[in-house]
C-alpha cells in the first residue's frame, strides 16, 4: 500500500487568539477539517503531531532581536505585534512556534517516507514574516523555517517554495532574495497587499534569477493563474530541479474570499496541486509539503482545502 498523505492539524492552533471578528480566526481550522470530513478524505490521512520549533530552528530564518521583540510584545500585553499588522494574544508566540514546528514535523514525516506528502494546517500563517519583522497576520515564517531545516539537517541543495496565495509572500522572498539554493515562485494579485512582488524582483547577487514573480490583476481566474504557472514559472522550476517542493498554500484566491479578488474555483486548486506534485515526482522522489497560508471565507476554504488534499491523495 502506498504511503498516505500526512496532515498536521491540532486543536492547539485554535489558541492563537486574534480577537473578535478577525479574518484569521480559529474557526479556519474547523472549516478545513469539516471540508475534509465532508469530502470523505480523512480515512486516507495520517495525522502528524506538531511540536514546537526550537530557538535554533527559528534562528536559521529570524534574527535574535526579532525573537526577543515578539517576547517583549507579549510580556507588555500588546494585542498586535509592534513590527506590523499581526494580532496576538497571550499564547500566540507558543502557538507560532508550534506552527513552525508542525511544518517541520510534516517535512520530517515525508523525508522519513512515513507519508507520501503532507499538508500542514497551521496558524498563524507565515509567508509575510521576514527575518526581522512579523506582519500580515504572520509571526514566524513557517515555510522558510522548513526550507532551512531541509538544508541544515538533510543536506538538500535545492528547495522550491511555490506560493499561490492571493497576497505576495514578501517575507519568504526577502529571506531568500540573495540565495540560489531556494527558488521562490509566486503568482499573486497586484496591486494588492503588501505591495511587493513585481516581475522585476528576480533576486540579488548570487540569488539573481532565483526569485520569479507573476503579478496578475484583480479578477484573474484559474485560466490566468494556471497559465502563469505552466508557461512562466514551470520552465524555471524544471531547470532548477528541486529536491523538495514546499507550497505556501493560500486559498484566498478562491472566488468570494473577502481579502482577495481572484476568481479561482476548487478545481483550479486541484490542478495547481497536481502541477506541483508532478514537479515533485520528476525531481524530488515525490517529496512535497504544503503549508496553509490565507483563506478567509470559511465555506470556500473548506472546499478548496478538500480539493487540494484530494489531489495530494491522487484523486
Amino acid at each position: 500500500m502506498a504511503p498516505e498523505t500526512g496532515l498536521v492539524c491540532d486543536p492547539a492552533f485554535r489558541r492563537h487568539d486574534t480577537g473578535a471578528f478577525h479574518p484569521e480566526r480559529p474557526a479556519r481550522m474547523d472549516a478545513v477539517l469539516q471540508g475534509l470530513h465532508l469530502a470523505g478524505l480523512l480515512s486516507g490521512i495520517r495525522l502528524i503531531a506538531p511540536r514546537p520549533a526550537s530557538d535554533e530552528e527559528l534562528l536559521r530564518v529570524h534574527t535574535p532581536a526579532y525573537l526577543a521583540q515578539v517576547q517583549a510584545d507579549l510580556a507588555a500585553g500588546r494585542h498586535e505585534l509592534s513590527t506590523g499588522d499581526t494580532a496576538i494574544g497571550p499564547e500566540s508566540e507558543r502557538i507560532a512556534r508550534l506552527a513552525a514546528g508542525g511544518t517541520l514535523a510534516a517535512v520530517e514525516a515525508v523525508m522519513a517516507g512515513q507519508v507520501a506528502n503532507a499538508f500542514a494546517v497551521v496558524r498563524p500563517p507565515g509567508h509575510h514574516a521576514n527575518a526581522e519583522r512579523g506582519m500580515g497576520f504572520c509571526l514566524y515564517n513557517n515555510v522558510a523555517v522548513a526550507a532551512r531545516h531541509l538544508q541544515a539537517v538533510h543536506g538538500l541543495q535545492r528547495v522550491l517554495i511555490a506560493d499561490w496565495d492571493v497576497h505576495h509572500g514578501n517575507g519568504s522572498e526577502a529571506i531568500f532574495l540573495a540565495d540560489p539554493s531556494v527558488l521562490f515562485c509566486s503568482t499573486h494579485q497586484a496591486p494588492h497587499y503588501p505591495g511587493t512582488g513585481s516581475a522585476a524582483e528576480r533576486g540579488i547577487g548570487a540569488g539573481e534569477g532565483f526569485t520569479s514573480n507573476v503579478p496578475l490583476p484583480a479578477g484573474s481566474g484559474g485560466a490566468e493563474v494556471l497559465a502563469a504557472w505552466q508557461e512562466q514559472l514551470l520552465p524555471a522550476i524544471e531547470s532548477f530541479a528541486p529536491q523538495f517542493v514546499l507550497i505556501s498554500a493560500g486559498f484566498d484566491g478562491r472566488r468570494g474570499d473577502p481579502l482577495g479578488n481572484f476568481q479561482l474555483d476548487d478545481g483550479d486548486f486541484a490542478a495547481l496541486t497536481r502541477l506541483l506534485l508532478g514537479v515533485a515526482e520528476r525531481h524530488a522522489t515525490g517529496r512535497l509539503v504544503s503549508v496553509l497560508e490565507g483563506g478567509y471565507d470559511l465555506p470556500g476554504l473548506a472546499a478548496a482545502a478538500a480539493a487540494h488534499v484530494g489531489a495530494l491523495q491522487g484523486a
